[in-house]
């Protein structure tokens, strides 16, 4: 995916495309992560689908739930989305940052003599 250290960086406009297309990852995978703890929180508390947003979109920003869950299945579906969502950060911000500081490792390692 990446070009070796043999190879020229890319250009510009294609490293703007790898950084959009890393972003554009990126985001699915929030967007879905979203979606599926909308579900989790609407099925096992019977929330309305703006507080399950509410809650799924606090968690995955690290912030922690609005509402304390009130069934077992809740609970449970809660711990593991929140544990889920922190690891989720982790992934996510480094799927954005690979193709930046591949380029910067790059440059620092690519000669035009070779």
């Amino acid at each position: 995916m990446y070009e070796s250290r043999r190879q020229s960086p890319l250009p510009r406009e294609l490293f703007a495309r790898r950084v959009a297309l890393h972003f554009a990852i990126a985001a699915g995978t929030m967007l879905g992560s979203l979606a599926l703890g909308m579900a989790g929180y609407m099925y096992f508390e019977n929330l309305a689908w703006r507080d399950a947003f509410l809650n799924a979109a606090m968690l995955l920003g690290g912030m922690g739930p609005v509402d304390a869950p009130k069934t077992d299945g809740g609970k449970v579906f809660a711990g593991l989305y929140a544990l889920y969502s922190g690891l989720l950060i982790l992934v996510t911000a480094g799927v954005m940052l690979a193709p930046v500081l591949h380029r910067i490792l790059h440059k620092f390692h690519w000669t035009e003599d070779r």
